[in-house]
């Protein structure tokens, strides 16, 4: 079992430059590509003189090895209220992942939250997945890191008619479910979550025809952090992927609090790949 906190820590090496560790309890295809962005947020956070991070932007370059990684962030503009960073991830010399990212100070502005969150159960009322699930291993260690509630689940697998393309689950990290005291590591419980939602979401519409012989991982991803709830263990995880063709799905993704905050909403394009038969 992982650590987020841990896991995603950086050490600084000077000129701007940081290293870190991809851990292989985070593991999902390889190193989950929500893992590697959450530790380019990371270096960023470290980098920037903003306890706030508003949005972050990645493109996934090529998958990483679980080994070190080297971080190299620079500022693409600096103002009094926001910071623009660019965070460049390496391994021996190969690209990664490319991210931009904004950081903020406190602002004044006008306000509204019109927000409305899905009307599913709240945590307390659903049964944990490995319960569900009880006597099968978890597939893939990433899923050992997040005590995961689905909203709705079919003990009937593969079900035999197309789903929604919708994936909610409650979802609490452990072994450290919160981290007050750290912003940049509140954000990136959202980036993992959000992450995470697009193959879940769009599969569900295909699982009838199981085996369908493709993952699609995912191209870029766009994280808008709107109202960080640090406080709060569990995050509903609210994924959908309306559009699928072309050999690519188009995802959007929210995470919400139990009281209906809506804490950062997500986009992104997954690009289909065909499982060697």
């Amino acid at each position: 079992m992982g650590d987020l906190a841990l896991d995603t820590a950086v050490e600084s090496v000077g000129d701007g430059r940081y290293r870190a560790r991809l851990s292989r309890e985070w593991e999902i295809w390889g190193p989950m590509g929500g893992y590697v962005a959450a530790i380019a947020l990371r270096a960023a956070g470290t980098a920037s003189p903003f306890d706030r991070p508003a949005s972050f932007f990645c493109h996934y370059l090529s998958v990483a090895d679980f080994d070190r990684v080297e971080l190299e962030v620079s500022t693409v503009r600096a103002g009094r209220s926001a910071l623009s960073q660019r965070v460049h991830v390496t391994q021996r010399d190969r690209p990664i992942l490319e991210a931009s990212v904004w950081s903020v100070a406190g602002n004044d502005g006008l306000q509204h939250d019109e927000a409305v969150a899905p009307d599913v159960p709240g945590p307390e009322a659903l049964s944990r997945f490995e319960d569900l699930m009880a006597d099968q291993p978890s597939t893939y260690a990433f899923w050992d890191n997040v005590e995961m509630r689905p909203v709705h689940f079919r003990s009937e697998w593969p079900p035999r008619e197309p789903l929604p393309p919708v994936w909610q689950a409650w979802c609490r990290f452990r072994p450290t479910a919160t981290f007050p005291s750290d912003p940049w590591v509140d954000a990136c419980r959202s980036v993992v979550l959000l992450d995470v939602q697009s193959w879940p979401a769009a599969s569900q519409r295909h699982a009838w025809r199981e085996p369908h012989g493709y993952i699609a991982p995912s191209l870029d991803l766009y994280v808008a952090f709107h109202s960080p709830a640090p406080s709060e263990a569990w995050l509903l995880a609210d994924g959908h992927a309306p559009v699928s063709g072309d050999g690519m799905l188009g995802w959007t993704g929210r995470v919400w609090t139990p009281s209906g905050v809506l804490v950062a909403a997500a986009a992104g394009q997954a690009l289909y790949r065909r499982l060697p038969s």
